[in-house]
């Protein structure tokens, strides 16, 4: 008789994976550090620039949805997938330093990207086989720590920058390490054995009446997140340049960093409260609020209203505006079937990460035809068309099966 697989305790694999995917999605972060000294060295101008952003999304994008036809996160331990995602996207990180000219950057960051699809969704999967009880918490923490990671390059930024080789050729490293670092961690006691292989299924999940409504919120919640993240260095930069401040770009940079890692907080936060308030409700909060911030900010930019003010502002949007993103994975978690729940998490992400890439685009279009404004006032629409379907779900029969009843 062989002995069982050892286990380890809940909060120490969620301290590994949680290690684990933060350093395998550095390379993802390092474009916000890396970009403006890639810019001048290339002489990529903005929209090139924004390119190299775009490029990982939608590879991201194509990646989920090869994953999620294959059943791969359901089909294949998360620990492989992980370390085999993060190996690759070190490998494809690192083609940067051969100077491959602006087509073959394009190829390596979609190609990071892609890899990259192999370490979040899986990573998710993974947390949900070793909590039922606190996993709105556990995937808050996870994404928590994301979002802390996806702050630091603005820090650097505001410190002066680095080298673009020695940020591409660090995070490269980390990327290894990250994979390496998931192996110890074995399927959780509530994992599935692996289930047939069935293409269609991610559609078939994703279109039942709960998991419909959780995805709708879900791409509200996207609809303003990566915008919001990606741009508001340039629009502060705006403002302090407005109000005569000294060393706009350097303020700017540091407003940023305090933005959005305030959201890792938040993630905490809106954890507790899905677990213990009612994962609905939290969404639907966060939501309201988020929205709204966009909306008071909007006012604020038309009113000519100063840097503090609008920073204040800012910093409650940066809060809640990620405080319900792990929640949406979690009710997915725990509505869709069980031995299919990572092809419906990938096909989630895969949907929402789809969105992003789009409104990200949208920005340099609609901007001098609409102003700042008036892009925080389209970007709260997404948030508040998400609370509405967020009420809509805890109608349902499925809210019963959601955080212990709490809905």
């Amino acid at each position: 008789m062989n002995p069982p697989a050892p286990r380890l305790r809940p909060n120490a694999a969620l301290a590994l994976l949680a290690l684990s995917v933060v350093l395998s999605m550095s390379p993802w972060f390092s474009a916000a550090a890396a970009l403006p000294q890639l810019r001048e060295g290339w002489g990529l101008n903005a929209f090139q620039g924004s390119w190299l952003t775009l490029a990982v999304q939608l590879g991201f994008v194509a990646g989920a949805v090869v994953s999620a036809a294959l059943n791969l996160a359901d089909r294949t331990q998360p620990r492989v997938l992980i370390a085999a995602g993060a190996l690759t996207a070190a490998l494809a990180n690192a083609a940067l330093l051969l100077g491959p000219g602006l087509v073959g950057a394009l190829l390596a960051r979609a190609a990071v990207g892609a890899a990259l699809a192999l370490v979040y969704p899986p990573a998710l999967r993974a947390m949900s086989a070793y909590f039922t009880r606190g996993r709105g918490l556990a995937l808050g923490v996870m994404v928590g720590a994301l979002t802390l990671g996806s702050a630091s390059p603005h820090l650097v930024n505001a410190l002066g920058g680095a080298d673009w080789r020695v940020v591409v050729g660090v995070t490269s490293a980390l990327a290894a390490l990250g994979g390496l670092l998931a192996l110890p961690v074995p399927p959780g006691p509530l994992a599935t054995k692996a289930p047939p292989f069935r293409p269609a299924q991610a559609w078939r999940v994703l279109t039942a009446r709960g998991p419909a409504l959780a995805t709708l919120g879900y791409l509200g919640h996207m609809w303003e997140l990566y915008a919001m993240w990606t741009w508001f260095a340039l629009f502060y930069g705006g403002v302090l340049s407005g109000a005569g401040a000294p060393d706009a770009t350097r303020g700017a940079a540091l407003a940023t960093f305090s933005v959005v890692g305030l959201g890792a907080l938040g993630c905490v936060v809106g954890g507790v409260l899905g677990d213990r308030w009612g994962r609905t409700r939290l969404t639907e909060l966060a939501m309201w609020l988020s929205g709204g911030a966009a909306l008071v900010l909007a006012a604020l930019v038309v009113g000519g209203a100063s840097p503090g003010a609008v920073l204040a502002v800012s910093l409650f949007w940066g809060f809640w505006i990620i405080a319900d993103s792990a929640q949406f994975s979690t009710v997915v978690s725990e509505i869709a079937p069980g031995e299919y729940v990572g092809t419906a998490l990938t096909a989630q992400l895969a949907l929402g990460f789809t969105l992003t890439a789009v409104t990200i685009a949208l920005v340099p279009l609609l901007l001098p035809h609409l102003g700042w404004g008036g892009l925080f006032t389209l970007w709260a629409l997404g948030p508040l068309l998400g609370a509405l379907a967020m009420r809509a779900l805890r109608a349902t029969p499925d809210a019963a099966r959601i955080a212990d009843g709490r809905g």
